[in-house]
């Protein structure tokens, strides 16, 4: 994107699904095959549209083919099991060595996009770390891997490929979303951590090592505050971006989102400190359900961000996806409006500042 236009617009990744679409990535759905193919079709194509209608520049397919935006590492690679977890919620745990299931299953929902759409394509992949978060368990996965280190290891390669064929279907944007490295802007969990900069860093390192040395395709990390307690009404971390700050410097990409909407944020004077070749996807635009942001109030955001860095630097987007969780129930059309109130706001700063 380097020809850009001032103040894209963009989602960050995942879209509210219909109780249709819900029904279809089930695992007792009953369509299968072909009949699937044409459905899910037809579903992303109807989130493509949606996308467009509003004006943005940068979309997705809303994830909508994934049964969670983690457990798609399921779909790329056997060693996973499914149950349940003690409040009721789907969990991918694993239970044995990785191994290659279905390379490309993402670089195909790519290849579909681009039938379906001109505009900038964004794909999105788990960090890591945050699949070791998740999906390590200490009793169930200790047999193939003794620590969650040596599983979050094993995990890169997996998702390295993954990216490399990614780059070769010609997506626009390679997103890494990282909620795991965000948990480290938060003192209470910090203190959890006999070395919270170590751990910090190990999720850094891991996420370089997916993208090093990938060209021709912008590269990004997703800072995420954990939407899916927003939706669940369960406590979101607090805390500025300084305890991160040093650990956001060593990051290989070219662009990183950051949520500025929800409380206890921090100030965005953080970006002076980081590269400056590095874009800054600035959460602009709340992904709270119930709350609509209006033209004005993006607009005054991004300009409080304009303080700090030049507008060449700046997309705007959500805090975060507006599906947290495979069975979260959003407003599709609630999403609508708050992005047609984003490439509003986008159209009036680039006419200002143009």
């Amino acid at each position: 994107m380097n020809d850009r236009v001032l103040f894209p617009a963009s989602v960050i990744g995942s879209m509210p699904r219909p109780a249709f679409v819900r029904q279809l990535i089930a695992d007792d759905a009953p369509f299968s095959g072909d009949e699937y193919r044409h459905l899910m079709t037809a579903a992303i194509r109807y989130v493509v549209a949606m996308q467009e209608a509003a004006g943005l520049d940068v979309v997705s397919d809303g994830e909508w083919g994934r049964k969670s935006y983690i457990g798609v590492i399921a779909e790329l690679a056997h060693g996973f099991e499914l149950s349940t977890s003690a409040d009721g919620r789907p969990w991918t745990v694993v239970v044995d060595r990785l191994a290659p299931k279905q390379p490309g299953f993402i670089a195909r929902e790519v290849a579909l996009l681009k039938s379906l759409t001109g505009r900038q394509i964004k794909a999105t992949l788990p960090a890591p770390a945050l699949l070791g978060e998740r999906m390590w368990d200490a009793d169930r996965s200790a047999a193939a891997y003794p620590t969650r280190e040596a599983f979050i290891r094993d995990c890169v390669p997996i998702l390295r490929h993954e990216v490399e064929l990614l780059r070769d279907e010609g997506v626009t944007i390679i997103q890494i979303d990282d909620p795991h490295l965000c948990l480290f802007v938060d003192e209470q969990v910090r203190a959890g951590y006999e070395d919270p900069d170590r751990a910090a860093d190990f999720a850094v390192e891991m996420d370089n090592e997916v993208v090093a040395g990938i060209e021709g395709v912008k590269l990004a990390v997703h800072l995420c505050r954990r939407a899916g307690a927003r939706a669940r009404a369960e406590a979101a971390f607090r805390g500025g971006y300084e305890p991160i700050l040093r650990q956001l410097a060593r990051l290989r990409v070219d662009h990183i989102t950051m949520e500025f909407t929800a409380p206890g944020s921090g100030e965005m004077a953080v970006f002076r400190q980081l590269p400056e070749h590095v874009e800054i996807g600035l959460g602009c635009v709340s992904c709270q359900p119930g709350q609509i942001d209006s033209p004005e109030t993006i607009v005054s955001r991004v300009e409080q961000a304009l303080q700090y860095v030049a507008p060449e630097r700046i997309t705007l987007n959500p805090d975060c996806g507006f599906a947290p969780g495979s069975a979260a129930d959003v407003s599709l059309d609630e999403v609508y409006t708050k992005l047609q109130n984003e490439v509003a706001a986008a159209r009036r700063l680039r006419e200002k500042y143009a």
